[in-house]
């Protein structure tokens, strides 16, 4: 897969345990850039902590940095995305459940995302789980949630300069 030279974004979607992640990374270690791993995800459970604890020292030993922010995520993309730099986003789809626990205006939070990620030097990657292709969920929040990441996959995916679907670990290139 060809890499934008010196910025851009990358959008990586799949189901859960898809092999999003791995080719994310993998795409980010191309580069020869500084990796910046930034995970939204939040250690709210032991089994949870010692996969995070997990996920760190692996990509520390590769020479990751990783910053973790559940909510704030476009702040720490404008303060950490820079020429020479890769920020690794995984993943938009636990983002978004961050912000509705916190009660933010979904609109607004999508809206102002997609319109910072085409501004951001460097290159970035986008990882987030394909929520749309299984049965309507029963219940209205889950049905929210699925709504707002179809909305936030569709702009994003107008906006990158490439997306790649993975199943079973494998790369489907969708643009770019």
């Amino acid at each position: 897969m060809n890499y934008p030279a010196t910025n851009g974004v990358t959008f990586v979607l799949g189901g859960a345990r898809s092999g999003k992640s791995r080719f994310a990374e993998n795409l980010a270690r191309q580069t020869g850039f500084e990796k910046i791993y930034l995970a939204t995800g939040q250690a709210l459970d032991d089994e949870m902590r010692a996969r995070v604890e997990a996920h760190k020292a692996q990509r520390a030993s590769d020479g990751w940095r990783t910053i973790e922010e559940p909510v704030e995520l476009i702040a720490t993309l404008q303060r950490e995305t820079a020429k020479g730099r890769v920020v690794l986003v995984d993943c938009l789809t636990l983002w978004l459940t961050n912000l509705m626990m916190t009660d933010r205006n979904m609109e607004e939070e999508i809206a102002a995302f997609v319109m910072q990620i085409g501004d951001l030097p460097g290159l970035v990657i986008l990882v987030s789980n394909e929520v749309g292709l299984g049965i309507v969920p029963e219940n209205a929040l889950a049905r929210r949630f699925r709504d707002h990441a179809g909305f936030l996959h569709q702009k994003i995916a107008a906006q990158a300069a490439s997306v790649v679907f993975i199943a079973a670990g494998l790369p489907l290139k969708l643009k770019g």
